[in-house]
């Protein structure tokens, strides 16, 4: 999935952990097989290849689950995140890389073949169905909290309690270190604050263009893309989000942060059990949203 992923376990003795983690990291390699839109051989690729052609695609558990729960998502942030945006997520990953600006055609024709409400689903079947020619999925922006979520599920099945998962900065909590309230973790708002935060079985999530986006013509544009406009965000400096499993936390940390504070502050309430700290600069001018301090 193009990060590195982590995993740090307390066990009764070194044998059961070293089995575990090697099942847990099976399954993420597994999911990576399946889910990677980075892989010509991956499943996801495949059922963009048909999309258009009018057919119900059988997929695999994993897919339908994810691409079921990132629906329910973007429903319920107005299209703040949407798992079609492959064509336009194409499209800037070649303009990172080779430093150039989209034109505004290229732009156009990448965002009329994304939209969330063309993804057609039947859950009876486990079938979905793309609707348009030339649609990509990309599950980016919240695989790596899935993989992190079922790579717990395999830990458990080990007996093992207290672990994390870090799933390139995408973190599980399982029960805390033996004698510890919690976990330590350490978040920023990507300037100059930074806190120490503890918390055990539950998903933490952080966006931000620390390191990678686009800069031209003296502006930061960042990998994360509007829905609407196609065009990587100017705004945004970091978001976290802690949630009930890392799934969740993942794909709102990348909804909040398309959807800015006045909009999230109306999402949030869609979404019980969740905490943000969201800042954005416009203007010259730092605004910060912060749920997950207010209490300190």
């Amino acid at each position: 999935m193009g990060s590195p992923f982590k995993l740090i376990i307390y066990a009764p003795d070194d044998s059961l952990a070293n089995k575990a983690a090697q099942h847990a990291f099976k399954r993420i390699e597994d999911l990576n097989l399946s889910l990677s839109d980075y892989r010509d051989d991956s499943e996801i690729n495949a059922v963009s290849a048909q999309s258009g052609s009018d057919q119900w695609i059988h997929v695999s558990k994993d897919l339908f689950d994810i691409l079921f729960v990132s629906d329910d998502i973007s429903k319920k942030t107005n299209g703040a995140f949407d798992a079609t945006l492959g064509p336009i997520v194409q499209e800037w990953r070649r303009a990172t890389r080779k430093g150039y600006f989209p034109d505004k055609e290229l732009i156009a024709n990448a965002l009329g073949r994304t939209g969330y409400r063309k993804i057609k689903f039947n859950a009876a079947t486990q079938r979905v169905q793309l609707k348009d020619k030339g649609m990509r999925l990309d599950i980016g922006g919240l695989g790596k909290g899935f993989a992190a979520d079922e790579a717990v599920k395999v830990l458990k099945s080990y007996g093992i309690k207290s672990a994390m998962i870090d799933a390139g900065g995408k973190l599980a909590l399982m029960d805390p270190p033996p004698g510890e309230k919690g976990w330590k973790i350490v978040i920023s708002s990507g300037r100059d604050s930074i806190e120490t935060i503890e918390y055990a079985n539950v998903g933490i999530a952080t966006s931000g263009p620390t390191y990678r986006y686009l800069e031209y013509n003296g502006k930061r544009y960042s990998h994360i893309v509007d829905p609407k406009t196609g065009i990587g965000l100017e705004h945004h400096v970091r978001t976290t989000v802690i949630s009930p499993n890392a799934t969740e936390a993942d794909a709102l940390a990348t909804a909040f942060s398309v959807s800015g504070i006045t909009e999230g502050k109306k999402y949030i309430k869609r979404f019980p059990n969740n905490k943000v700290w969201l800042v954005e600069t416009k203007n010259d001018q730092v605004k910060s949203w912060n749920t997950i301090l207010k209490d300190k």
